[in-house]
């Protein structure tokens, strides 16, 4: 997976790239639309919003973890914001003086040892199944919508035990939706 996103990050961060591939290695990769709306942009000597980043980053479905530092996920301490991106092999650290980004550099997680220091950075989104909040609420509305006609047809033709599986895991599914942004099979 970290090779798919990867080379998703490249196609889109880069003028120079020729993928080849599957049908398969790319469906349900998305809208290359929604995926560069929720880019997250830092970038040295600007000032930022230290919760409104954590929330882009949680958006993006970064998973907080202040104990280990694994791909996906991000750490806070203090002024010290670290990301482990999905598809690099190195973490990046942002280092804050109040509201104002002071430096930016990615560091090997195994030692510690400053690797590359940035001017800017792209954080892409750990995961390919990325969507606007918009989006996600419509196609909600539409789940819910064509569930309440085939729940209307299942009951009438007196398949009650279908009609509570077919709510239940459609139910599920929304609920999962709501709180972190998708569900399993998605795509």
């Amino acid at each position: 997976d970290r090779l798919r996103l990867k080379a998703t990050t490249s196609i889109i961060g880069r003028k120079d790239v020729i993928i080849i591939c599957s049908v398969s290695c790319i469906y349900g990769i998305g809208s290359p639309d929604n995926y560069k709306a929720l880019l997250v942009h830092v970038e040295k000597s600007n000032k930022i919003d230290q919760a409104d980043l954590l929330r882009s980053l949680v958006n993006i479905h970064y998973i907080r973890n202040d104990i280990i530092l694994e791909p996906g996920t991000f750490r806070v301490r203090g002024d010290v914001i670290e990301i482990f991106p999905a598809y690099e092999e190195s973490a990046l650290r942002i280092e804050l003086f109040g509201d104002e980004v002071n430096k930016i550099y990615t560091f090997n997680t195994m030692t510690g040892k400053l690797e590359q220091e940035f001017e800017d950075y792209w954080i892409y989104p750990a995961k390919h199944f990325v969507t606007t909040r918009e989006n996600l609420n419509r196609a909600m509305d539409n789940i819910r919508g064509e569930l309440f006609e085939q729940l209307k047809y299942l009951r009438k033709e007196n398949k009650l035990l279908e009609a509570q599986r077919l709510e239940q895991r459609t139910l599920y599914d929304i609920e999962m939706m709501t709180e972190i942004g998708y569900c399993s099979g998605i795509e």
